[in-house]
């Protein structure tokens, strides 16, 4: 993975396996949550506080592809980048890989907008010019965007 991204680190847990003993394929996108959350943290966006603002960040859109098994007590890292924004909607990029395994287990993406307290877009960088520019600033180059 290339340009800017974050890493989040965990343990699988028991409850997120499926009858075969495998992670449930309906956790991944909770996995993407999960990085996306910690990704904004660190970069110093607060969901909290972007709830607090009336801001919120529905997902438009999430796409995962299963490459190789996660199970129960598997230590993975989801990578996570923000591939595209313009102030209206965002999509990011993620790849998990898990302990001893050299490529990616799994490969997805999810697509964000941003609404106010009422549902409607609005023009974040005119009214929220610091929250555009962390975000801005969390967009990688096109170039160097998960393949």
């Amino acid at each position: 993975m290339e340009g800017k991204h974050a890493i989040y680190r965990r343990k699988m847990n028991y409850y997120e396996t499926d009858q075969m003993g495998i992670i449930h394929h309906s956790n991944y996108i909770r996995l993407f949550e999960e990085a996306r959350l910690d990704m904004m943290d660190k970069e110093g966006i607060s969901y909290k506080s972007i709830e607090e603002m009336g801001i919120i960040i529905p997902v438009m859109s999430a796409e995962c592809h299963y490459l190789v098994p996660l199970y129960y007590n598997d230590i993975i890292e989801i990578h996570s980048q923000v591939t595209k924004f313009d102030g209206i909607k965002m999509t990011l990029s993620y790849e998990i890989y898990k302990e001893g395994v050299d490529r990616a287990c799994t490969k997805g993406n999810t697509g964000h907008c941003f609404l106010d307290k009422n549902m409607k877009p609005f023009r974040m960088k005119k009214l929220y010019p610091g929250l555009y520019n962390k975000f801005k600033e969390l967009a990688v180059p096109e170039n160097n965007i998960l393949k």
